[in-house]
């Protein structure tokens, strides 16, 4: 098992740097396709290749739903099972077991959920989680935690964070019997400074070899996600990549990259892809607007992506008209593509640099584009 994080560069608290899994290296900042279901929706593993996602991410409660443990064993772990010999990082459930399910009971011990497919009922402790991360090969895997809603209940976020630290230290103790070349804990606790920072206090000491940001972009005003950032990542270690789980808008991707944060997915790419909605260097294009009926043009002048080098906005439209399902697959290449890349420039410029002058001319372009 094989697994080092190096920081290369620092401009300001904008960090690059390089995740080694041995399999293959990653570097940072970096934006993870969500394959939620062992599968990047409407998109194949050659097509995650092109357009240069060297990790993704899947997810403990669906793939432990469906299809099961069993049977991702029995074919061969989940690099086999789908088809994708890169980084797959699997998010421990905890945010859908507490989002999805209509019932579900937390004690110390752990939580008992009902399943949004069937009805069944089931249990997670900490340890069952490593384990199943560990049983399918997960390059990195996340902790079992609680993930409170946006909430002014501080009592309650509180209690929250004991259960999330208690887990977090019984996760540590599972990897002894159940090895994995990474496990991450997970920072909570809301939009209050003073948990936040106990919360990174407590959890920086652990054997982790990252951390996550978690309870973001749950409901909460954005200064208060831009607030306490900064609070955790100036307690985090530097030498361990932070990963903030889910923020996906472009503009609070580089406003994280500049406060220190390494890692970034979100299910936003390829979901407003399927809707119509077109991510580009100058804000967003609907693709359902009558206006593009006959344009000719790409999605986006100069992008390299395999959608705007061959197709134009006109044909695109007319695929979205007629619910051809090539749609989903085009216009989600373009968005990923957008994504990675996005950050990967921003990484460019952190090397150089460059990345506050980097950052005033992606609002620049945003700016121009709503003109």
């Amino acid at each position: 098992m094989s697994f080092s994080f190096k920081l290369i560069a620092e401009d300001g608290s904008a960090r690059a740097g390089v995740i080694d899994l041995g399999n293959v290296k990653i570097e940072t900042p970096v934006f993870m396709p969500v394959g939620t279901n062992a599968t990047v929706k409407a998109i194949l593993p050659c097509m995650l290749k092109a357009v240069g996602a060297t990790i993704i991410l899947s997810n403990t409660y669906h793939l432990y739903l469906r299809p099961g443990i069993e049977t991702i064993e029995k074919l061969g772990g989940l690099h086999k099972f789908m088809g994708w010999k890169r980084g797959i990082l699997t998010d421990s459930g905890g945010f859908q077991v507490f989002s999805l399910s209509d019932l579900r009971s937390i004690n110390p011990e752990g939580v008992s959920f009902k399943s949004h497919i069937d009805g069944s009922m089931h249990f997670f402790t900490p340890e069952y989680v490593v384990e199943l991360q560990s049983r399918w090969g997960s390059d990195i895997a996340m902790v079992l935690d609680e993930c409170p809603p946006y909430t002014q209940d501080k009592g309650y976020v509180k209690k929250s964070l004991e259960i999330t630290i208690n887990w977090a230290e019984r996760s540590l103790k599972a990897r002894r019997s159940y090895p994995i070349k990474a496990l991450f804990g997970i920072v909570q606790g809301g939009v209050f400074d003073d948990l936040r920072r106990e919360a990174a206090l407590r959890m920086r000491d652990m054997e982790f070899e990252g951390f996550a940001i978690g309870g973001l972009s749950v409901g909460e005003p954005i200064e208060d996600m831009y607030r306490v950032v900064p609070i955790v990542n100036d307690i985090l270690p530097k030498s361990k990549p932070r990963y903030a789980m889910g923020i996906g808008r472009p503009e609070n991707i580089i406003e994280l990259i500049g406060m220190g944060v390494d890692m970034f997915d979100c299910v936003m790419p390829t979901r407003n892809a399927r809707n119509g909605t077109l991510f580009t260097r100058f804000g967003v294009v609907n693709i359902k607007r009558q206006e593009y009926r006959d344009d000719d043009r790409p999605i986006e002048e100069g992008c390299r992506c395999y959608t705007c080098r061959n197709f134009s906005r006109g044909y695109l439209r007319h695929l979205h008209k007629a619910k051809e399902l090539s749609f989903y697959t085009l216009a989600s290449i373009h968005n990923l593509y957008y994504y990675i890349h996005l950050v990967k420039s921003a990484r460019n410029a952190i090397l150089e640099g460059k990345f506050e002058q980097f950052k005033r001319e992606f609002y620049l372009m945003q700016k121009e584009g709503e003109q």
